[in-house]
């Protein structure tokens, strides 16, 4: 595995505060992150989840620098007129998330996936549910708290990306089914084995059906513990790549869910906060592909300046320089548009920070096109670095080869390309000549 630095030329001016984060997070990323995720991508899918695991004490050692209090969202009524804290939050976060996804994408959405019911409580919670779970999880640096986002259902993966294009009476029954009773919920089904960070969360970022007679555009999003009676786990789910990141089922057995756990309640503006949900994981994730990217990048870049063939190293044959332009022109682009998507999410999205007037929403089109881009060209430079590779990057000492099977699971993960694509058409179709996103018409689908 190669390592060319941190040091590397951007378009984006940057502070001497950022550039001594980016040196911090890559030197954590090198140090900890790497050996850690090689060394869950040769272990037993059970193993990755049991005590001792490098899972945990990567998680713990990124707790301890706190990295994840640079998400924290902004204080009520900061007011940004010029988009300058925005800005400058957005490429710190967007810096972070790089440099993480460059040491590992498995680890780098475990971090992502943590944050998501704890923020949610942050920003919708009631300040005694802060107290119980958002302050220890903020303060936590034993690695005691962890959080995961589940959301697919074993019939039911793309069909929650495609809410936003159908209307209530083309869309199906959930798999988990909330059920009203005094004072709170009762909870039974399942979720899907795609659940990121299920087998070792603590604490879960919930959509559940609301009412038995529902559908999933009928629902409620809630934070709940997972050592709550009825909540057991499926065993890790063995897939082709992020073996960093273990995934597994969640089912609920007569789960008792309390009022004041449901941030969300069932009604309109549950496909609202979805849909603004979708936006806010898609350009944290994109920066994550972007380190991804790069990581691929760099690997075929160093081997191309070594490897002897013809009578000189690769990297002076005109066929493998064009295709290492090709990759760093890719790598240049998913950079630049998903910082901006970025920054456009922590200006306008209260979860993340947003200054705007609460009249101000992200645009699902710009931040589901940030995922696509970003995710796609992360996988064609993966490709493009197994290729320079020849037979070496075939092998399962090679980090390509590991890249390469991790970023073809991008292409799946939080959605299908294509369904995330069409999402965003939908969008373009509709609404394209609108200069402000509309949530009336979201919440009147």
């Amino acid at each position: 595995m190669s390592d060319l630095g941190s040091t590397f030329l951007e378009l984006d001016r940057l502070s001497d505060e950022d550039r001594l984060l980016r040196d911090e997070v890559h030197r954590f990323a090198v140090d900890v992150l790497r050996p850690a995720a090689a060394e869950l991508d040769s272990m037993a899918p059970q193993d990755r989840a049991a005590p001792g695991s490098p899972f945990f004490s990567a998680m713990i050692e990124l707790k301890k620098l706190g990295f994840h209090e640079l998400f924290l969202p902004l204080e009520p009524g900061t007011e940004d007129p010029d988009g300058r804290i925005a800005e400058s939050k957005a490429l710190t976060q967007a810096i972070v998330l790089e440099e993480l996804g460059w040491g590992s994408l498995g680890l780098a959405t475990a971090f992502a996936c943590d944050m998501v019911p704890f923020m949610s409580v942050a920003s919708f919670g009631s300040p005694e549910l802060k107290k119980e779970i958002f302050e220890p999880w903020l303060n936590d640096t034993e690695g005691k708290f962890h959080g995961c986002w589940a959301i697919t259902e074993p019939n039911h993966g793309s069909d929650y990306v495609s809410l936003w294009d159908t209307g209530d009476g083309e869309a199906p029954k959930a798999q988990l089914i909330a059920v009203k009773e005094e004072g709170g919920w009762r909870l039974n089904g399942q979720k899907s084995a795609w659940v990121s960070s299920a087998p070792v969360a603590t604490h879960v970022a919930l959509h559940a059906q609301a009412g038995a007679e529902g559908n999933l555009r009928r629902g409620l999003f809630a934070v709940l513990a997972l050592d709550t009676p009825g909540v057991t786990k499926g065993p890790v789910t063995q897939l082709l790549g992020m073996h960093d990141e273990p995934m597994g089922e969640l089912f609920f057995n007569d789960v008792w869910l309390p009022d004041a756990n449901v941030l969300v309640p069932p009604g309109p503006l549950y496909m609202l906060f979805g849909d603004q949900l979708l936006c806010m994981t898609s350009a944290l994730i994109s920066q994550v592909a972007v380190g991804v990217a790069r990581a691929a990048f760099e690997e075929a870049l160093d081997y191309a300046r070594q490897r002897v063939q013809g009578g000189k190293v690769i990297a002076e044959h005109k066929n493998v320089r064009l295709t290492l332009y090709s990759m760093f022109e890719k790598v240049e682009c998913a950079r630049a548009y998903a910082r901006k998507a970025l920054e456009h999410v922590v200006r306008e999205t209260a979860m993340l920070g947003g200054t705007a007037p609460a009249t101000a929403f992200a645009s699902p089109r710009h931040t589901r096109a940030a995922q696509i881009l970003t995710k796609r060209i992360a996988f064609e430079v993966a490709n493009d670095a197994v290729q320079i590779w020849g037979a070496g990057g075939l092998s399962e000492v090679a980090l390509v080869e590991k890249l390469f099977r991790d970023t073809r699971c991008l292409w799946v993960e939080d959605g299908t390309l294509e369904m995330l694509a069409l999402n965003a058409a939908t969008d373009i179709v509709r609404h394209y000549e609108h200069e402000t996103y509309n949530p009336s018409e979201v919440m009147a689908r």
